[in-house]
């Protein structure tokens, strides 16, 4: 059955696709509607896929129904938002514009104030065509001209589209005319459907509305595009403005009339729907009717911590209040206390009002045409909140109150404080009074919180400022904390670009007017007298920090930040401020520890702080500390000068806390923690090659390289001294200085007069290849030592020896190296008597731009030999295994500069010397 019902389905939609082609409109059946509607949706969705047919037609909808499409009556007007349509040729003056740009007396807040409500009609009007597809209410008065649609179905099935006609009355043809004059839509359809029902048995009808009838308005006043307009006859007030494309600059929106007959019939308040919702004053229009927009009334603006900050249209009669109202009311950040208007006094000048708006008296105070209002914002301020920073696990401001202390801030010292954090010293920065004044008190977290000691557990305070710090700096990870610098520096960067000026435009317009003031010169005379102005980047890292730090218990970012900070940094706005606050009478309540302590440095001076509190707040002491004398510094200012004084401590009296030397610490005062006599840290030099037992040795100091050798057992029977090499950091470092000092040096030759001897300058770029050479050498720090006579035990050949020292002892090598200016440098193995003139044969001898003249030897050890400096050694002294001859390039012909002879005898040596160490 069901594959017979979809043949008939599949034969009726194609025959009304194929009528379809030439006949626009066409209703199906209700059976073949019915019978669609019994298959499955995949098979209605094949169907209409198919045969190109909408599956809503079949799904109950009349073909023969139109789409009522509405036009698209407004678009976005081409001018200003307010400002009346111009001509394409009409000149425009923007003076008036350009002058209101550049009056900066004017409030930047002023000018980005806009007129409530003007933004609903952002548009104008393209057409006067009616719109036709409103729905249609049930109250809906039916007039001459509207159709009603009939559809008939049972029994029978029809459908008839029935035009009132002038009479009031339609057409029915079964039924004969009836009258609907004075019937709304909803009577007339219950009396129409009583009567089909009651005639004509077996029969069942849906009564819609159809086209509806057209009426002509009229929009007057001060509307954007006022005039004749034809309108549904569904169409109300907001409609007829929509369609006209709104009011102009000067049209009210809170007064908007309707005349009929010449006669107020009703008006409208648009600011009662947007602000409110209410259309009651929406009324349906009729044929003739006048839309009056008159200009609008007196103007009040508002702006501030309002939650719509706009200008608004006054009516008779309103307050403050009502103003506020209208802009939805304060913020909860606003301070309505102090809240003022600007307004125009009888004289013409502008006066200022203020007003409480919390008062009853405020609210109701009379708004007037022009008046300004403002409602101020509240202090960013903190009531008595308590703020914690540094080494806790959740930094920020907390509650106060009464009794509160240090336990009861920080309860937990696990839950609370960070698994870093130094349990012996916080501080509390507490104000003296409320012109920013400051004290420090100092106490021990452990002792405060675990073991709720009084004298550590401190009663709190409104507006404490509680700081932590990490007992250890070296294990934070500041990451977050330098991408928090970099990205504000990004956004100072921004305002100035590649500005010259600086990244503070205020401050270098200033500098141009400060001409009373002496600036502070570098140097007099050629003399340096002040450190040089760092570069722009350098002091705009340096400002941005010092500003974040300076705001450090206000900033919600850098107090999160705050755990990952130094205690330099995290003491640096408090010791600022204590710096500031200083005057003659009290001075500066700093203090400092240097020496042998964990973190040295400036420290804020604590209420009553001993010399034992200042050096556990430094993190206590370390290894090498002498702890049975330290030196106080006291400044002591008299009447007429000041002195300094310095005094003896004994440091394990003062941190077992006997009074005697445990004193109170004064203002300004220095503790210096000394070193231990002959102390030292872990020193250890490298023994490698052929000695019996190579490795790693501690040293003491003094200790020589004989002394580690014969710990070391001494060497092997393998073992090559001539051939050892001896590697010092202290001389590696002095090395690549010199290096550097020779590269500048090149480098000034270069730009003055070149390198050749006629004064040509040398080609750029190989003079720009070798001083990239030379740059880039790594210099060893090779010392050359004679082990065969420290091995036999001869004192001046030995050297004390350095922390990172390493020696190497080579076995037996039997091999000759020739380097430099030679046809083949080669590696040759040794031969006992042959001559040094033998061994550049070998090599195939010297090329034509070598220097011999000026060959050398670099002996195994690492000393050099001149053949032509010696009056013993010539090219038949005899040479040793290991030896390395160069022959260096003449460099003559091109400047008589022993310059360049330096340059490539380094280079060589470096080779030299970086061959031997790689095989360490």
């Amino acid at each position: 059955m069901l594959q017979r019902t979809k043949k008939v389905i599949i034969t009726a939609v194609a025959a009304l696709f194929l009528v379809g082609t030439q006949v626009q409109a066409i209703t199906p059946s209700p059976q073949m509607i019915e019978q669609f509607k019994n298959l499955p949706a995949s098979e209605q969705q094949r169907l209409a896929r198919q045969y190109g047919i909408d599956p809503a037609m079949l799904g109950g909808a009349s073909v023969s129904q139109q789409n009522l499409d509405n036009p698209q009556v407004v678009q976005p007007r081409v001018n200003d938002q307010f400002s009346q349509p111009r001509a394409t040729n009409d000149v425009v003056d923007h003076s008036r514009d350009a002058a209101n740009e550049l009056n900066f007396s004017q409030d930047e807040q002023k000018k980005q104030l806009a007129r409530f409500g003007y933004e609903l009609f952002q548009g104008e009007p393209t057409t006067f065509a009616p719109v036709s597809d409103v729905p249609v209410p049930g109250e809906y008065l039916v007039g001459p001209g509207d159709r009603i649609k009939v559809q008939l179905f049972g029994k029978e099935n029809k459908e008839y589209d029935l035009v009132i006609n002038r009479e009031g009355s339609i057409q029915f043809p079964e039924l004969g005319p009836i009258s609907v004059a004075g019937l709304s839509f909803a009577e007339l359809r219950e009396s129409l459907s009583h009567r089909i029902s009651q005639q004509m048995i077996g029969i069942e009808s849906n009564i819609t509305m159809g086209e509806l009838r057209s009426i002509r308005i009229f929009i007057a006043g001060d509307a954007y595009k006022p005039g004749s307009y034809t309108v549904s006859s569904l169409s109300t007030i907001t409609q007829a403005l929509f369609v006209a494309g709104g009011v102009n600059e000067i049209g009210s929106l809170r007064n908007i009339q309707v005349k009929r007959n010449g006669k107020l019939v009703g008006s409208m308040d648009l600011y009662d729907l947007l602000m409110r919702g209410d259309a009651s004053g929406d009324i349906r229009l009729r044929s003739g009717d006048v839309v009056f927009i008159p200009p609008v009334g007196g103007l009040v603006s508002i702006t501030g911590e309002v939650r719509r900050p706009a200008i608004y249209e006054l009516k008779r009669n309103e307050t403050v209040a009502d103003i506020v109202a209208m802009a939805a009311g304060v913020k909860p950040g606003a301070y309505p206390k102090s809240s003022s208007i600007e307004r125009y006094n009888s004289n013409g000048l502008r006066s200022i009002v203020n007003v409480d708006l919390t008062s009853t008296q405020g609210k109701s105070t009379k708004a007037q045409a022009g008046d300004f209002i403002r409602v101020k914002n509240a202090s960013g301020q903190f009531e008595d909140a308590i703020t914690v920073v540094g080494a806790v696990v959740r930094p920020g401001k907390y509650q106060w109150f009464d009794g509160q202390k240090v336990s009861d801030l920080l309860p937990s010292l696990w839950g609370d404080l960070s698994i870093s954090a130094d349990l012996n010293y916080a501080i509390i920065v507490r104000e003296v009074n409320r012109y920013g004044k400051v004290k420090v008190l100092q106490f021990s977290p452990s002792r405060a919180i675990a073991e709720k000691d009084v004298t550590q557990d401190l009663l709190l305070a409104p507006r404490d400022k509680v700081m932590l710090f990490n007992y250890s700096d070296d294990t934070q990870n500041r990451y977050e904390l330098n991408k928090l610098v970099k990205h504000r520096v990004k956004k100072v960067t921004s305002l100035t670009g590649d500005s010259l000026v600086g990244n503070d435009l205020f401050k270098a317009g200033f500098s141009q007017l400060d001409k009373m003031q002496l600036s502070q010169r570098s140097q007099i005379g050629g003399v340096v007298v002040a450190k040089e102005a760092p570069d722009d980047k350098e002091q705009l890292v340096k400002g941005e920090v010092n500003k974040m730090l300076a705001n450090l218990f206000e900033d919600k970012e850098l107090i999160k930040l705050s755990g990952s900070m130094n205690r330099s940094e995290l003491l640096y706005p408090v010791v600022a401020q204590l710096a500031a606050q200083g005057n003659s009478d009290k001075g500066t309540q700093v203090v400092a520890i240097s020496g042998k302590v964990r973190h040295p440095g400036v420290y804020p001076l604590s209420q009553g702080a001993k010399v034992k509190d200042l050096v556990i707040a430094a993190g206590g002491l370390v290894e090498g500390a002498y702890t049975a004398r330290a030196e106080l510094t006291t400044t002591v200012i008299g009447s007429e000068e000041s002195s300094v004084n310095h005094s003896s401590v004994n440091l394990d009296d003062a941190l077992a806390g006997i009074d005697s030397a445990n004193v109170v610490l004064s203002s300004r005062d220095i503790l210096t923690v000394m070193t231990t006599p002959d102390w030292q840290e872990n020193k250890a030099v490298e023994i490698r090659g052929e000695v019996k037992f190579p490795g790693m040795y501690n040293i003491r100091r003094g200790e020589t390289l004989a002394d580690v050798i014969d710990r070391a057992g001494g060497f092997t029977q393998y073992a090559y001294l001539p051939s050892s090499v001896f590697v010092r950091e202290s001389v590696r470092q002095q090395e690549q200085l010199e290096i550097k000092k020779l590269a500048d040096q090149l480098r000034r030759d270069i730009a003055t007069r070149g390198v050749s001897k006629d004064g040509n300058v040398v080609n750029y770029s190989d003079a720009k290849m070798m001083l990239t050479d030379l740059e880039n050498i790594k210099a060893v720090g090779r010392l050359v030592v004679d082990l065969s006579a420290i091995s036999i035990g001869i004192e001046q050949a030995d050297i004390q020896l350095e922390d990172q020292d390493i020696l190497y002892v080579p076995s037996v090598k039997q091999t000759i190296a020739v380097m430099g200016e030679v046809q083949h440098a080669a590696t040759h193995r040794f031969k006992e008597g042959l001559t040094l003139d033998q061994y550049l044969e070998m090599s195939g001898g010297a090329r034509e731009r070598a220097d011999e003249d000026r060959t050398y030897i670099i002996k195994a050890n690492g000393s050099v030999l001149l053949p032509n400096r010696s009056m013993w050694f010539s090219s038949n002294t005899e040479l040793n295994p290991g030896d390395t001859i160069i022959v260096p390039l003449d460099t003559e012909y091109k400047d008589n500069l022993t310059l360049w002879t330096q340059v490539t005898g380094i280079i060589y040596n470096s080779a030299v010397a970086l061959a031997t160490i790689a095989k360490l």
